[in-house]
This record gives structure tokens, C-alpha cells and sequence, in this order.
């Protein structure tokens, strides 16, 4: 995986089908304990929003790999008081070996990509959650072995995780469908860029029908109805996208193979049934535990491990 090495990783289209496929086949590989990676390389966490799984995932992983890393919370840090970003990154590209951040617009990410010149990470932005989708893609292809004609259907919010799901399903040849409330769709943008992307034959269904989403798709995926930096929408939405619940009855509707997915926190009555998240075809929790190992992988690989 040289070809990848001191890349940056801001959006899932930044790695060719290729590319992605070749991550995919490494985490699986350190996953299974069938190949062993080690370095002593620092990675620096720079997280603006809150996070568990991607915080202690990219921390774990780092531990595993035998490097160290650094909390740089915005808090106790001198970008917490206005530090310029071109600053800060230069600052940092003198003292870390990689750094994953978690903030709110893209441009800022796209900033510390600029001016530094370690491997950068979206760890979370409002457009995008690319290793969130990393992760997914691993869990699926461990559930049907294969990513190429499989159909994927997420309801509700059309957020980051929603962009980044219609991006790397194109890619990967995923039919991928998304229902949502109609004024809450994805990024008109993100939807042209997946129907470039995707191959003949492969289907990108934009759709306020919920039941036309899920109709024999072997992936149901949904997350919370308001995104961070949206608690005060919460309220709101509930009545609003109360149809898009992933329910039994809606559940139904898919492949009697089909898995759940949920990128998590979850709110259990709101978006999803306690039913289905507990149920025998929920697979969160081993998407939640592939976190780690898709982005062992994709350190690895940035680092020419």
C-alpha cells in the first residue's frame, strides 16, 4: 500500500474503487491476526465535536500498531482561542506523524490539509464521515462477501454519513438508496457526483418513500434524526421523519437475509426500534468494532507501513 502512503483522507472519493478495496482486504487481514503492522509513529487528535467511537477507535488502533497518541482538545489547546488553522497545522506537521480531525466544515479539514504535510484525516465533518463509511463497507463485505450488487437503503436525515454512504456505494458498485423527508435530503451536489460515479446498472434512487427504499435491499442503515450542532431541531424533526422508522413492518420489506446497520449513538423508539437494534439481524455492534480495524488499515497504509 506505498501508493497511499503520506496521502490525506478528507473524502471517501480521495481513494480509487482500487484503493478502497486494498484497505478493505488489509483491515481484514489484521482483523484475522494474519498480518501484524508496527510503528512508533504519533498520531494527533483534533476533535471540535464530541466523540466515543471514533476518539477511542482511532486510539486503540494507534496503541495496536505500537505508536502513541495525542489528545489535542480544542479546549486546553491555543486553537480553542482562535489560533489560526494555517498556523496550527504547520505547528503540528513539525510534531505529529498523522492527524485526524473531527470538525465542522470541510474547508477547515481541507486547511490543515493545505499547510501541513502529514497525512490528514476527516474524522468527522458536516459534509462527510468517509471512515465512518470505511468501516460499514468492511462489515458488509464480511456479512455477503462480496460489495458489487448490493443494495443498500438509509432512511432519514440526509447528513455525512448519508454523503459519504452515496459516494463509496458508487464506487464500489453499490445500489444505494436514500429515503428521506423531502426538505431534508443529502447535498444536491453529493447526488450528481454518485450518479457520475456509479457504473452502468447501478442504482442511485433519491426517494421520500421509505418502503420503496427498503423494498428487498439487503442493507437497512439509518442514524440519528438530528446531527450534531442540530439538538435544537430535535423536537421538530420527530414528527416529521416519525415514518422512517426502522421498524418490524418496514423491516419486513427487505431481503430476508438483510442486516441493519446503524453508525451510532442511537435513540431507540426515534429512529430505530429497540427491536431491530437488539434483533438477530443487527450488525452495529460488529460495525462498531470495525471501526477500529478500518482505520488501522487506513493509518497504515498513510504512514507506508
Amino acid at each position: 500500500m506505498k501508493k497511499l502512503t503520506g496521502r490525506d483522507f478528507l473524502r471517501i472519493t480521495d481513494f480509487s474503487p482500487t484503493e478502497i478495496r486494498e484497505v478493505l482486504e488489509l483491515a481484514a487481514e489484521l482483523k484475522e491476526g494474519r498480518k501484524t503492522l508496527r510503528t512508533q509513529q504519533v498520531l494527533g487528535l483534533l476533535f471540535y465535536k464530541a466523540s466515543t467511537r471514533t476518539r477511542v477507535s482511532f486510539s486503540v488502533a494507534m496503541y495496536q500498531l505500537g505508536g502513541q497518541v495525542i489528545d489535542l482538545n480544542p479546549q486546553v489547546t491555543q486553537v480553542g482561542r482562535g489560533e489560526p488553522i494555517a498556523d496550527t497545522a504547520r505547528v503540528l506537521d513539525r510534531y505529529l506523524d498523522i492527524l485526524a480531525v473531527r470538525t465542522f466544515a470541510q474547508q477547515d479539514l481541507e486547511t490543515f490539509a493545505h499547510y501541513g504535510n502529514i497525512p490528514v484525516i476527516n474524522a468527522l465533518t458536516d459534509l462527510e464521515h468517509p471512515c465512518q463509511i470505511l468501516a460499514d463497507l468492511l462489515t458488509i463485505q464480511e456479512c455477503f462477501g462480496a460489495l458489487a450488487g448490493v443494495t443498500l437503503a438509509f432512511l432519514g436525515d440526509g447528513n455525512n454519513v448519508a454523503h459519504s454512504l452515496l459516494l463509496g456505494g458508487a464506487l464500489l458498485g453499490m445500489n444505494v438508496r436514500l429515503a428521506t423527508p423531502a426538505a431534508y435530503g443529502p447535498d444536491p451536489a453529493i447526488v450528481a457526483e454518485a450518479q457520475q460515479l456509479a457504473a452502468p446498472g447501478t442504482e442511485i434512487l433519491i426517494t421520500d418513500d421509505p418502503r420503496a427504499a427498503v423494498q428487498d435491499a439487503q442493507v437497512i442503515y439509518t442514524d440519528v434524526w438530528a446531527s450534531m450542532g442540530q439538538e435544537s431541531e430535535a423536537n421538530d424533526r420527530l414528527p416529521i421523519f416519525q415514518r422512517f422508522q426502522v421498524n418490524e413492518a418496514l423491516f419486513a420489506q427487505a431481503d430476508p437475509q438483510g442486516i441493519f446497520l446503524h453508525c451510532l449513538p442511537a435513540h431507540r423508539e426515534e429512529e430505530v426500534t429497540a427491536e431491530i437494534m437488539e434483533g438477530p439481524r443487527s450488525r452495529v455492534w460488529d460495525q462498531a468494532e470495525n471501526r477500529m480495524h478500518a482505520q488501522k488499515a487506513l493509518m497504515a497504509s498513510l504512514l507506508g507501513l
